[in-house]
């Protein structure tokens, strides 16, 4: 299946290193301007919002292994929930001038806003056999799953390939990338693909996968979600919310080899708990993995908040903290997404290893840049 636009994407991802990544040109100079300066400059400006909004759902689902090469059709819809959100997200920010905290907290609503709201997956009970006894079930949610969920969907779908994106075009990392009617658009486009997805998933897969399941969130606990994004929101990007992190001279930051190690050593354990909402430790209080869970996320935070406010913290560490993240998202996806049919395994396989060439490409023009 191809994504939508996919030939315009093919022709501006062909530019995206020559604009963005050192290489400059001279078309715009003159006061005579040629047709072709007029379309390469079109091009520098879609090249980033078409760029994010295939790397999100890319990165979240197809790299990872939930959306599977024989499914790829689902991006049409995916790049409609996460490819917007993200594009929405980010300009929102940029234009309120906020730094990453507030794209992390905006991510954190989009991914209540998918498990609570849009799929409801957090809160129906088909983790066991037994709904009247599913590990970490409490007050109709499933808090395991849904907090292993914030972490993956605010971090792998919205933060990662934000953060990606400016690095591939870094000229424009502190600007807003769409207009007012584009973001309406955008939003409009969001709606739409999320209607579709609550549809198809909550009144129609629900029923073919779970059969004889009848259960209806209660309206109270859908209200009380959207009454937390909205907070959320409002905490983001509030004239009184803090805005970009001020830097510090005297924070140490590590090589970017380790930080790329740090972020795969924190990463990498996240999948894993989302087996115990399986049951695979049922004499487990849950409240130890519940507070482990929460723990680990405001450990990374803070690892990252510290390193990120040295003004040694360069793009080299952003991008070693993307690929450390991304390498955990991966491999954790073999024995976590359900990858099964050999031609879904090998096309994984191939997927990924794409992204890391890809990635050690991008890594290589950072550094021809440093030296330029």
């Amino acid at each position: 299946m191809s994504c939508p636009k996919i030939n315009l994407g093919v022709d501006v991802l062909h530019t995206l290193f020559q604009y963005d990544l050192g290489m400059k040109t001279d078309h715009l100079l003159g006061k005579d301007i040629s047709m072709q300066s007029v379309t390469l400059s079109a091009r520098q400006r879609v090249a980033p919002v078409v760029t994010l909004l295939i790397l999100a759902p890319v990165i979240v689902e197809v790299l990872f292994g939930a959306t599977h090469i024989t499914t790829l059709y689902l991006l049409i819809i995916q790049i409609g929930c996460y490819g917007c959100a993200a594009l929405i997200i980010r300009d929102l920010v940029r234009r309120q001038q906020k730094g990453w905290f507030a794209i992390l907290l905006l991510g954190i609503a989009y991914a209540l806003f998918e498990e609570c709201v849009m799929l409801q997956t957090s809160l129906y009970p088909i983790f066991a056999f037994d709904l009247q006894n599913i590990y970490g079930r409490a007050f109709g949610v499933n808090w395991i799953y849904l907090l292993n969920m914030l972490g993956y969907q605010s971090v792998w779908a919205i933060v990662v390939p934000i953060q990606l994106t400016e690095l591939i075009f870094p000229s424009r990392r502190d600007e807003p990338w769409l207009s007012k009617r584009a973001l309406v658009i955008a939003a409009i486009a969001f709606i739409l693909a999320s209607t579709v997805a609550w549809y198809t998933w909550t009144q129609r897969a629900v029923h073919i996968f779970y059969p004889g399941l009848a259960y209806q969130p209660p309206l109270l606990t859908i209200v009380i979600v959207l009454a937390v994004i909205v907070v959320l929101a409002i905490a983001a990007l509030a004239p009184w919310s803090p805005p970009r992190l001020v830097r510090k001279s005297d924070r140490p930051v590590p090589r970017p080899w380790l930080v790329g190690l740090i972020a795969f050593v924190l990463g990498l354990p996240w999948f894993g708990l989302i087996l115990l909402q399986y049951g695979v430790a049922p004499s487990l209080p849950v409240v130890i993995p519940i507070g482990g869970i929460v723990a680990w996320a405001v450990v990374a935070f803070f690892l990252v908040r510290y390193w990120s406010a040295s003004p040694a913290w360069q793009d080299a560490h952003r991008l070693a903290l993307i690929f450390g993240a991304l390498l955990a998202s991966m491999l954790a996806g073999f024995w976590v997404s359900g990858v099964a049919l050999p031609a879904d395994l090998i096309g994984k396989l191939v997927l990924n290893v794409i992204a890391v060439l890809l990635l050690g490409y991008l890594g290589r023009k950072l550094r021809q840049r440093k030296v330029a």
